[in-house]
């Protein structure tokens, strides 16, 4: 009997404990859903058979790896549709000159786009937010927020203002720093240097007491070697590198502080985009993500051996810890008077900073596993 009723406690404590396993587990729900799942596993649409024509237009000259890049997207389209929709590029100025690009797409001269959206700094503020900030998001932080923390539902409000429908259309990551002629690594330092740099960099560093020119990019090389400007930036590695930048400067000062990320985008006309058939709007949505995943993989793998070769005529020198510390305070103060004048830029750089924060923790946690060499991380540099 004894032997009996311990058989049975045992049983009804084994009962209880899954049963608590049980609540325990039912009071937590699946983390996280694939918010797609639902559409794509009803699919009420069939393949179109028309045959479509646009014409993309975009700032960039065909030296330039951005173009590249918009091409790359329309590739992608013509494969995915097999030729059913059939983009073709034009460089700037072979359609509408580069800076009217945005104006040309807007009307409809041109069906699509492809741009950094700074450049339209004249029609919105808001739009630097969604190409470079200052100490702000960085690829992996664009990427976070476009997709998942509503900072793509910003971008599509912003652009279609101008009847556009836009998409992220390229990330490219951290900028080089300046190419100078003279050595920086104070806040100092920088006082009266005459730099090369547009957006909301330019008015920062005219803040630290530099004098600086939004030169166009064609234009930097020679007043860089005829001592117009002492220092330029301009972009990533790959992309200064066929610049010659180091022929007629001294030293790279990192790091690209004033452009974490580089983000690009791809905007359509909203009537010809709402005509298409739902399976190219489909298309067209897959393969701009597709793009956006390899500008970023393409140009780094180019960056990595661009440096290396920048590091045989140039100098590299990074401002020190002070000094970014500086910068990132002046940075701060210059940004919150943007917000207060212009009430896009508050509302996307209110939700860029909530991300910001709210990955933090993450960012913290997963500190040390910086995937550097051996010998370096033995060394002591455990984080990036």
């Amino acid at each position: 009997m004894k032997k009996a009723l311990t058989t049975i406690f045992c049983i009804a404590l084994a009962l209880c404990f899954l049963t608590s396993a049980s609540i325990a587990a039912e009071k937590r729900e699946k983390f996280g859903s694939d918010k797609r799942h639902d559409i794509a596993n009803r699919v009420k649409f069939k393949p179109s058979t028309e045959k479509i024509r646009w014409k993309m237009v975009m700032p960039w000259s065909k030296g330039l790896l951005f173009y590249d890049i918009a091409v790359h997207f329309a590739d992608s389209v013509r494969l995915a549709s097999a030729g059913r929709l059939d983009i073709k590029a034009f460089s700037a100025g072979e359609l509408v000159p580069a800076m009217q690009s945005f104006d040309a797409v807007s009307q409809g001269s041109a069906q699509v786009g492809h741009d950094w959206p700074g450049y339209w700094k004249g029609k919105n503020e808001a739009f630097v937010a969604f190409a470079s900030v200052p100490f702000g998001l960085d690829a992996e932080g664009y990427n976070i927020w476009l997709y998942e923390k509503g900072g793509l539902e910003l971008m599509q409000e912003l652009y279609g203002q101008f009847n556009l429908f836009a998409l992220p259309g390229g990330q490219v990551g951290q900028e080089m720093g300046l190419s100078s002629n003279k050595r920086a690594t104070k806040m100092e330092d920088f006082k009266g240097m005459r730099v090369r740099t547009p957006g909301w960099y330019m008015d920062i560093m005219n803040n630290l007491g530099a004098s600086v020119s939004p030169l166009p990019g064609g234009e930097v090389y020679l007043a860089l070697e005829r001592g117009v400007i002492d220092a330029a930036e301009f972009s990533s590695p790959a992309i200064n590198y066929p610049m010659g930048f180091d022929e007629i400067t001294k030293y790279a000062i990192q790091p690209g502080v004033h452009q974490p990320g580089v983000q690009c985008a791809l905007f359509f006309n909203k009537d010809a985009y709402e005509k298409l058939p739902e399976d190219l709007k489909w298309i067209i949505d897959i393969c701009a993500k597709e793009t956006q995943l390899w500008s970023y993989n393409w140009i780094n793998s180019l960056n990595a051996e661009a440096i290396r070769r920048f590091k045989e005529k140039i100098e590299f020198v990074k401002m020190d810890k002070e000094t970014l510390i500086e910068f990132r305070k002046k940075t701060k103060a210059y940004l919150d008077e943007v917000k207060a004048k212009y009430p896009d830029v508050k509302k996307v750089l209110d939700s860029q900073e909530a991300f910001t924060e709210s990955f933090a923790d993450w960012r913290d946690a997963r500190s040390g596993a910086a995937a550097w060499p051996y010998e370096t991380y033995i060394g002591g540099r455990i984080t990036e």
